[in-house]
């Protein structure tokens, strides 16, 4: 049973979480003050940590910071008023902040915090029993040859971690299927700092074109898997080429960086499941015109799920400047991508494309959205996807609408990133209309 830290002065806050927490199967410790709890730290680690932020003595930024050099691995949680953002941030970059709550907070968010906040705890323990091995097997390859590592390390670790990672989730599959392709999906946009969700918003638009193409259930969930995994190949790419646009490069940087499907499909083969995942992988960048890559196909000697992943996928490349050094609208994208029916792309599955997003737009499932950095978010702006640190950490959920004190927050964030944030906002208020005429997306 998962162990719970409270730290607040006031014993009805303390009272009150402890009832609510205990009603969810939780155990409960509390504390009064910063020094209590570091007592009881020191008896014993706590898997997570709540603690308001102003306490006599010691405040709770003080507290985490102290917390965290004790127990790093402990989550922690701050319950803070609205009007303390210096002392959040201060406590987000002391003290290893999780997540943040405001006071009086909302029963259901917090209790939805806690679990999240304790399912990011186990993650990362996985991860890091997964890196313990990894460690253990490259001691061995050091044997051969420490200057052929030095000069593979660097491209092949990232890929030897995933079929690592892979190879012992084979073992449990039939239970852990879901959560290592969405793992592996999450890797691969931390990696490629493609943040907000793209692969997996090219998995359901992949999944929804086969169901439109006439495919099987079956079919159209392994096309699901291969968009969420179309980009595991790239971990081994180095940073320059993945931050180059495809008609930006070089004819070297552009054979290097299609070479990614076929390391992809060399790490999914082990996983039986994932077979055809990986044969739909290794043909997306061959061209109906017989032209593309790796093997020259054309026609419909090219894969069927390959074809529509080509399209999935490029239609959210052209709009994030992947494809062409430039940011596309929605319409811009699919009018590009009708203009190559036929050279790229199989004119009857552009058809259906087509068709799918419009009528995916009339229902509010597909509602339209633009990309903007921090510096131009506004305040009544309503997020159309998860927004997250480069780190992993969860600033705003989709469909939040930014408050002015969000904004500012968001823009100190970004302020200590390398790069700006992709931030999608949605443009048009679809989704809400479909929701009240009873449409199911």
């Amino acid at each position: 049973m998962p162990v719970i830290l409270i730290v607040d002065d006031e014993p009805s806050i303390l009272s009150a979480l402890k009832r609510l927490l205990r009603t969810a199967r939780y155990q409960v410790v509390t504390a009064e003050s910063g020094a209590a709890a570091l007592d009881v730290l020191a008896a014993g680690e706590a898997d997570l940590i709540i603690s308001d932020m102003r306490m006599p003595g010691m405040t709770g930024a003080e507290f985490l910071a102290r917390a965290q050099a004790l127990h790093p691995d402990t989550m922690r949680i701050l319950l803070t008023g609205y009007s303390e953002i210096d002392a959040v941030v201060s406590a987000i970059n002391e003290g290893g902040v999780y997540r943040y709550l405001n006071k009086p907070w909302d029963d259901h968010d917090l209790l939805l915090t806690v679990k999240q906040a304790l399912e990011q705890r186990r993650l990362r323990q996985q991860t890091a029993r997964l890196f313990a091995l990894t460690q253990q097997q490259n001691a061995e390859l050091l044997a051969f040859s420490t200057e052929l590592e030095a000069q593979v390390h660097a491209r092949t670790e990232e890929i030897r971690q995933t079929v690592m990672f892979l190879e012992d989730a084979q073992r449990d599959l039939k239970r852990n299927f879901m959560t290592m392709i969405q793992v592996g999906a999450n890797m691969i946009e931390l990696r490629c700092g493609v943040m907000g969700g793209e692969s997996r918003r090219i998995g359901e638009l992949a999944k929804r074109l086969a169901l439109a193409s006439d495919m099987s259930e079956l079919q159209a969930q392994d096309l699901h898997f291969a968009g969420l995994l179309h980009g595991i190949g790239k971990l081994s790419l180095p940073d320059e080429l993945l931050r180059k646009s495809i008609d930006r490069m070089s004819a070297e940087e552009s054979r290097q960086f299609h070479q990614h499907p076929l390391r992809a499909q060399m790490v999914l083969t082990p996983v039986a499941q994932l077979n055809h995942v990986s044969h739909i992988i290794r043909h997306q960048y061959e061209r109906f015109n017989g032209r593309g890559t790796p093997d020259g196909l054309a026609g419909d000697d090219i894969p069927l799920g390959s074809r529509i992943l080509a399209i999935a996928r490029d239609y959210e490349g052209l709009q994030r400047g992947g494809v062409v050094n430039q940011r596309m609208q929605p319409e811009q994208a699919i009018a590009l991508i009708k203009s190559q029916a036929g050279l790229r792309y199989d004119p009857e599955i552009v058809d259906r494309f087509a068709a799918l997003v419009k009528d995916l737009a009339t229902l509010g499932c597909n509602t339209p959205y633009a990309r903007i950095t921090g510096g131009q978010l506004l305040e009544g702006m309503r997020l159309a996807d998860d927004l997250r640190t480069s780190r992993g950490v969860l600033l705003m959920t989709k469909g939040s609408v930014v408050s002015a004190h969000q904004v500012a927050l968001v823009r100190r964030y970004e302020a200590q990133e390398s790069t700006p944030f992709t931030i999608l906002i949605q443009t048009m208020p679809l989704a809400e209309a479909a929701a009240a005429a009873g449409h199911e997306c």
